[in-house]
């Protein structure tokens, strides 16, 4: 019989309450909120999530999963508080959008995986790409920054596509981080008319001719149908594959089992696995898609 045992049990996370230092729009619908929280800021790693809610509310009853986007140093240089960002669009989100700086949320974590986990294990790679449409992404920011600063990736790359333009969210921000960009929609209103798979086929084609031997990586997040394109464009030339699934989360911590997605394991059968203590993130070709 398999281990239940999961490398991320949710044993040292810290649960705060806190109030908003930032609640702002950035896009269409999209919101940047800043909280300190120095313990979750100075132990959080790249993929990770915490969960939130209303101080004090009782509607929506329980929290929300939101990547850790950015983390921030006080005067000493240590760091103290953390970037969220957010849709406007549901039970907690929509109020959430509304509320003045100084209205107190309760959050707790970090929670779940790294991308930097893996990574490492795997002793980095020359090229890291990060391929995100959507929402998806809020956790490359801290991602990207970290591969550059700690040098398991040689070259950071972000393939960043969205509906329209409007959605695109934090764009200056990957590009002062140091991220060779590029920006696609769907109505081509920014960037190249195109989707995130089409684009990062042909980038990958492109440097499977002028790079031949370099190694790798993608990550990937967002829509699920999207990074299981990905997941199929990476595999055509041999990159490996990381996703963070969006699976939705209730309580954040490996209890309720409503966040299951299907993975492959060693023999080949299949099992559920947690996305919020066992992933979020996973190599691509485990998936069940």
């Amino acid at each position: 019989m398999p281990s239940p045992h999961a490398a991320h049990y949710a044993d040292c996370i810290a649960q705060v309450e806190t109030p908003l230092l930032v609640n702002e729009a950035i896009a269409e619908n999209t919101y940047l909120l800043r909280v300190s929280a120095p313990h979750i800021a100075s132990t959080c790693r790249p993929g990770q999530f915490v969960m939130i809610r209303m101080a004090g509310l009782n509607s929506p009853l329980i929290g929300r999963a939101f990547a850790i986007y950015n983390v921030h140093n006080d005067a000493d240089g240590n760091p103290d508080a953390i970037d969220l960002i957010y849709l406007r669009k549901g039970a907690l989100t929509v109020p959430l959008s509304s509320a003045p700086v100084g209205t107190p949320v309760s959050l707790w974590g970090p929670l779940g995986n790294s991308f930097v986990d893996e990574s490492l294990a795997s002793g980095g790679c020359d090229r890291l790409i990060m391929a995100v449409g959507g929402i998806g992404q809020t956790p490359m920011l801290v991602t990207g920054r970290d591969a550059l600063e700690k040098g398991w990736a040689k070259q950071v790359e972000m393939i960043y596509g969205a509906r329209k333009a409007s959605l695109l969210a934090g764009v200056d921000d990957f590009r002062a981080a140091g991220f060779d960009l590029t920006l696609c929609t769907d109505d081509g209103s920014l960037g190249q008319q195109a989707r995130v798979p089409d684009v990062l086929d042909a980038r990958l084609q492109e440097l499977q001719q002028s790079s031949p031997g370099e190694s790798v990586r993608v990550l990937t997040c967002g829509p699920e149908i999207m990074m299981e394109k990905v997941a199929e464009v990476g595999k055509k030339y041999g990159a490996t594959v990381q996703v963070s699934m969006e699976t939705p989360m209730a309580c954040g911590i490996g209890i309720c089992f409503s966040c299951v997605a299907k993975v492959q394991q060693d023999d080949g059968a299949w099992d559920y696995k947690r996305t919020c203590v066992e992933g979020p993130i996973f190599d691509a070709e485990q998936v069940c898609w």
